[in-house]
């Protein structure tokens, strides 16, 4: 009775040490490794470097049913480790389609990981009703489209975001792991 029991408390560590060491994934894989070998990763996948430099790399290729994204895949500070992902859906020139796409992405991410933990849909002005108008706000960075959702393993986020007047839905994914192991050196050094 006691082989069975030490047994099975043996086994429940060895669960709870493995969910502990989860890394957040895109596509399949984990967020974790060097720079060179995510990308690796993501060439298997069909993705195409389009630039790539110290800490930062550019893909391109479909993401979530949605043609021609840009992968952006950022490592630590100072460290070759991925951390951060981040995906540009393409440019919308009208708010109906953006705010469409917005809320199919957020109704799959909900589907997947349940309600967003932080979500703010909104407008600095009250008086915004029309397509145009909020189109317009959205360029002149006056619109709020963003949704959290907090896994055990990281964090995804979703937003409207507006460049140089090119409005886009982006999708970050932020490993927990690997960027605790950041914060972790910086409490050290204190």
């Amino acid at each position: 009775m006691k082989k069975a029991i030490l047994t099975l408390i043996v086994s429940l560590f060895a669960v709870i040490s493995f969910a502990q060491s989860e890394h957040l994934t895109f596509k399949g894989v984990p967020i974790d490794g060097t720079l060179s070998q995510f990308v690796s990763s993501m060439k298997a996948k069909g993705f195409v470097v389009t630039a790539q430099q110290s800490g930062v790399a550019v893909l391109s290729g479909d993401f979530a049913g949605y043609k021609d994204c840009e992968i952006y895949v950022q490592t630590l500070q100072n460290k070759d480790l991925v951390s951060h992902i981040g995906v540009i859906f393409p440019e919308m020139s009208s708010w109906s389609t953006l705010e469409g796409n917005y809320s199919k992405l957020k109704n799959m991410l909900t589907q997947k990981y349940g309600e967003p933990v932080h979500c703010l849909e909104a407008f600095q002005r009250d008086d915004i009703d029309d397509d145009n108008s909020k189109f317009y706000e959205l360029k002149m960075n006056r619109c709020y489209y963003q949704s959290m959702w907090e896994l055990k393993n990281g964090k995804i986020g979703l937003k409207l975001i507006s460049v140089d007047y090119k409005c886009n839905v982006m999708l970050v994914y932020t490993d927990k792991i690997n960027t605790e192991e950041v914060e972790q050196a910086a409490m050290d050094d204190l």
